[in-house]
């Protein structure tokens, strides 16, 4: 029976339909059901294995690497990804909310690199490449670690390494980890450079396959502690690394 009797007149109800890959019988749908139902703030879910999709209602937006948690309690065969939405009652995001969280970190790197550089009494723009490097998978890193299992389901939806080998979504974030860790004490920086180079080069190819097909998942970027749609931004995020990657190896072999 559904919950949405128990919502108060006030409440926000929210409306999403998903695909959710999986699902072959009757018996699946009902496993579906129910484990999506133990999610906070579920209140209904109403499952399809002919349209291998699901609609969900909710008190307020829902984590997808929540749902994708739940759904591996009963079968990591079931694969979620936001497909549509109606919102009832919601109010839209701007661009400064949703992605406040991914502007203030890069900001705070910026500042702290920046002032890094005033201390020194001199700007170096290799030296402030390579702390801001550092930060940036130190800090990523830190997001993705924060709830390794949440990322690594959230990774593999659109990752091309992660979808065939479920085990990257585990390794990545410690080689983001390694990556921080190299810039930081400058650790031969052609390694370096060339593994930067190399993951993000692989990492970027399904973010833009996700982008162009516009297809509305969970960047997992900063792990599952944020809820960030994939979009534009991320590209340019793993572009920038790219290039900074590229120019340093460059200065690097020369």
């Amino acid at each position: 029976m559904s919950r949405l009797s128990n919502l108060g007149a006030n409440s926000t109800i929210l409306k999403q339909k998903y695909t959710l890959k999986g699902m072959s019988c009757q018996s699946c749908e009902s496993k579906v059901r129910s484990a999506l139902l133990t999610v906070p703030g579920v209140e209904d879910v109403s499952p399809d294995k002919d349209k291998q999709e699901v609609e969900i209602t909710s008190e307020d937006k829902v984590s997808l690497s929540n749902l994708q948690f739940a759904l591996n309690s009963i079968d990591s065969k079931y694969l979620i990804s936001l497909q549509d939405r109606t919102l009832i009652d919601q109010k839209e995001f701007s661009f400064l909310q949703t992605y406040i969280p991914l502007i203030i970190l890069f900001a705070f790197l910026l500042g702290i690199t920046l002032i890094i550089q005033v201390a020194a009494a001199s700007f170096d723009f290799l030296v402030w490449m390579r702390h801001f490097m550092a930060g940036f998978f130190l800090s990523f890193s830190f997001f993705k670690l924060i709830n390794l299992e949440g990322f690594a389901n959230s990774y593999r939806m659109y990752d091309i390494l992660a979808t065939r080998w479920k085990a990257w979504g585990y390794v990545y974030p410690f080689v983001e980890l390694f990556l921080g860790l190299a810039y930081l004490i400058n650790f031969d920086p052609i390694v370096t450079n060339m593994t930067a180079l190399i993951v993000m080069s692989l990492s970027i190819i399904g973010v833009i396959q996700s982008v162009l097909n516009k297809r509305k998942i969970q960047c997992a970027c900063l792990g599952a502690v944020f809820d960030l749609p994939m979009s534009t931004i991320t590209i340019i995020e793993d572009a920038l690394m790219i290039i900074m990657s590229g120019f340093m190896l460059f200065n690097a072999l020369g």
